[in-house]
């Protein structure tokens, strides 16, 4: 078997090298394109998780590639992949002349699903179905609509972080997204329940999802749904986190830990929530399957 192992390295040097011309018509586009998004939008507190979105999204692509490469082999590519190319340079064309990012960034995904349906055929799409899907989350999306959105969420959000802590027994006020505890008045900020944030914390929850695979359908699903009320939750957390070190320590060590420390607590606050709720459910389908409600996962993979 050893002497296969030159034979699959020379095969592998080969396959990234008839990939070299596409990956440099790639970079020829968006490298410009990529270079606006870190000088502009993404140098933002509310699209900082752009770049790593993507960053991400390229080593679930590379994570892929092996199983990729294997599942499309022996397959005949398909020319649907030309319309596929086509629209997305016309997407291209149009976002970067017109500078509508929706249009630019978003061609990435089309290019990509195009350049693999002519290379590798609907296989290879399959397997990187969820990498390319994974892109989405770093698209700016149009103010319009962040507009429409953050505002009811902002008012959902402040409204539970204002009714948890009074009943808690804190002097504490709201009036629209101003929350006022003592002395103190706090702006319930986009960046702290906007649709930004819900976006981040549904790509959290998502790659979570695909990493930490399982076997029973009625656990992904209801894990999937249940990451809207969780990214919502964690959102909640972090408004009365913020709000509570305002109130016992001062507005310094609050302005302090929103630049500091707010984002960590967010994403942490969601990651013990998916896990925690995870395991609920485990514990839920394990219950369902030992009285016959659900079927058990090695009868059903039979």
């Amino acid at each position: 078997m050893a002497i296969d192992t030159p034979l699959n390295s020379n095969t592998r040097q080969a396959q990234w090298l008839a990939w070299l011309p596409i990956i440099a018509g790639l970079a020829a586009m968006y490298v410009p394109s990529f270079t606006d998004l870190m000088r502009g939008i993404w140098s933002t507190d509310e699209q900082a998780h752009g770049p790593i979105v993507f960053g991400i999204a390229c080593w679930l692509a590379y994570r892929k590639w092996p199983a990729m490469w294997q599942a499309s082999e022996g397959k005949q590519p398909t020319p649907w992949g030309w319309p596929v190319l086509i629209f997305a340079l016309l997407l291209y064309a149009i976002g970067r002349s017109q500078d509508i990012l929706l249009f630019e960034i978003g061609s990435l995904i089309w290019g990509l699903s195009g350049v693999l349906l002519l290379n590798r055929g609907s296989a290879a799409l399959k397997a990187q179905w969820f990498a390319l899907f994974f892109m989405l989350f770093m698209i700016p999306l149009p103010g319009v609509v962040v507009d429409a959105v953050t505002m009811p969420m902002k008012m959902a959000v402040s409204f539970v972080a204002e009714h948890i802590l009074y009943a808690a027994g804190y002097p504490i006020a709201r009036t629209g997204v101003i929350l006022q505890i003592g002395q103190y008045k706090l702006l319930v900020a986009d960046a702290c329940a906007g649709l930004h944030t819900l976006f981040t914390l549904e790509a959290l929850g998502l790659l979570y999802l695909n990493i930490v695979r399982r076997d029973s359908l009625v656990r992904n699903v209801t894990l999937a749904i249940l990451i809207v009320p969780i990214s919502f939750t964690a959102n909640v957390i972090r408004v009365m986190v913020l709000t509570l070190i305002t109130y016992h320590f001062g507005d310094e060590a609050g302005q302090g830990f929103l630049h500091g420390f707010a984002g960590m607590v967010l994403f942490l606050t969601a990651l013990l929530l998916i896990i925690a709720v995870d395991s609920f459910i485990q514990w839920g389908v394990r219950r369902l399957e030992r009285r016959g409600i659900v079927m058990p996962r090695e009868e059903s993979a039979a």
